[in-house]
């Protein structure tokens, strides 16, 4: 099926069906497999957390659920382009999203450290594997730089991500040893909590950052 151009100038491509397929998959079992680490922390419903415990209704509503999102966004990129794009970038802010807090929570199911300086070390593995996971991603769908990785380019993208990273690990110390667990959570869930908080600044950070500067066109 060829792709349909639009007044606007974007399109829903095969390519962007597939990625966000493969991003829905991609998070279902992330999710799986966090669920598995923190069910019996979670103050979840009993059918929530069958549902999370589930791997075959996660990966067949994720990845619909992923194709449905991105289309509604091509619809309303009509009237504003960079809705478009945005919506691409959150989809693979998800995924890194997952892919960041599915490594921190196995270096803390291997290891049982929750805190100190282990939990700063684990969350800048996890976090940095997720930036690298990121270029790609961004570099090729979201903001589709046809040109070749250049050390400029890549100068760019380590700046932007350098200071991403001292944000992620910084918010995400504040909250976890600084602040500290609040409303009776566990450790291991306020671990999560203080990732996610940190990784959703970072993610505003890394759009205007990549946007603007690393793959201007």
């Amino acid at each position: 099926m060829e792709p349909k151009l639009l007044e606007s100038g974007i399109s829903f491509k095969k390519n962007d069906f597939l990625s966000a397929v493969i991003i829905g998959e991609a998070v279902a079992w992330l999710l799986f497999i966090m669920a598995q680490v923190n069910a019996r922390y979670l103050p979840l419903p009993a059918g929530v957390v069958n549902s999370l415990s589930s791997p075959w209704l996660l990966a067949i509503s994720f990845p619909i659920l992923s194709v449905a999102g991105l289309y509604v966004f091509y619809f309303l990129g009509k009237k504003v382009r960079a809705l478009y794009q945005v919506a691409k970038f959150a989809l693979i802010g998800a995924l890194n999203t997952f892919v960041d807090l599915g490594i921190l929570n196995l270096l803390i199911l291997l290891t049982g450290i929750t805190s100190g300086f282990g939990f700063l070390a684990f969350k800048g593995v996890s976090f940095v594997i997720a930036v690298v996971n990121s270029y790609f991603w961004n570099k090729f769908w979201t903001f589709k730089s046809g040109r070749s990785t250049t050390q400029k380019e890549f100068f760019q993208f380590f700046v932007v991500s350098a200071i991403g990273v001292f944000l992620n690990v910084g918010v995400a110390y504040f909250i976890v040893d600084i602040i500290g667990p609040q409303r009776g959570l566990t450790p291991e869930i306020w671990a999560n909590v203080g990732a996610l908080i940190a990784t959703f600044i970072v993610l505003v950070w890394n759009f205007i950052g990549y946007k603007l500067w690393v793959f201007k066109k």
